[in-house]
């Protein structure tokens, strides 16, 4: 007498997933990058005054601190949108993450306010690789319309939770322990995002086709974006008519149109004799 086994099994963690669901595990993993990301954008606007007295910074030091993060973060984005296609998403995304979670363990030690400002712009960098790698990971992760959308749709919400909890969580934070524990905040959440990204994350390959990089555009660009964020912040305590604000003021326009017109130069269609 025959028998005859069931040729249904319980589903692995190895199986693909159901199409329309969404993968929790690297949501998960890169949801928790861009956590941090926006955490940081308004975490350490309540650690201001504290910071201040701490290293001894002035205005235009604190101001530095504050608006130096995000002045990298935009105008690095443009740059770092095109690593993953070279590099591979998943790489990118994990060098991005481990930078900012060791500028943020810099931040946190940081003896004099000059330090803590160039760590800050490392964190903004740090941040400017992750996001766009973010984004093209869970795109690749979902090639479903419904799972893709939903996703997103995590993804884009983390921005809202995190700049709510950044002030919140600043107040706790500096009044109860002290402003360098805004920046310890961010080792363990980074460490843990590393390990889940890792484990969680598959590996992507670079495109074989490479988009050309317009070097020139993206740094004057990234000069432009540069000028005028430093015009603004030095015009608080220079006054709006001190030579170095006029000076930046007037650089970010030219450098805004020399990056226009090197992206125009690159891009400008050839006729069929290559002039």
């Amino acid at each position: 007498m025959r028998t005859y086994r069931s040729t249904h099994r319980p589903p692995r963690s190895s199986d693909p997933p159901v199409a329309g669901a969404v993968r929790k595990g690297p949501l998960l993993a890169i949801c928790l990058g861009y956590f941090l990301v926006i955490l940081d954008v308004t975490v350490v606007n309540v650690a201001v005054p504290r910071i201040g007295a701490g290293l001894g910074a002035g205005q235009g030091a604190l101001q530095w601190i504050v608006d130096g993060y995000t002045l990298v973060f935009a105008g690095l984005l443009l740059l770092c949108g095109g690593l993953g296609d070279r590099l591979g998403h998943r790489r990118v995304f994990l060098a991005g993450l481990g930078l900012f979670t060791v500028a943020s363990a810099a931040c946190a030690l940081a003896p004099t306010a000059g330090f803590l400002i160039g760590a800050r712009l490392a964190q903004g960098a740090g941040a400017a690789t992750m996001v766009p790698a973010s984004l093209a990971l869970l795109g690749a992760l979902h090639p479903e319309p419904g799972a893709r959308a939903r996703a997103f749709g995590v993804w884009g919400g983390i921005a809202g939770v995190a700049a709510a909890a950044g002030p919140v969580l600043g107040g706790v934070l500096v009044w109860g322990v002290g402003w360098r524990t805004v920046f310890l905040v961010n080792i363990p959440l980074g460490a843990l995002a590393i390990w889940l990204t890792v484990r969680h994350v598959p590996a992507t390959r670079p495109r074989a086709e490479r988009p050309s990089l317009d070097l020139a555009a993206q740094l004057t660009g990234v000069g432009a974006v540069a000028a005028l964020t430093a015009g603004l912040n030095e015009a608080g305590g220079r006054g709006w008519t001190d030579p170095l604000v006029l000076g930046a003021l007037a650089a970010a326009p030219l450098a805004g149109r020399c990056s226009c017109g090197w992206s125009g130069a690159r891009r400008r269609p050839r006729c069929h004799r290559g002039c």
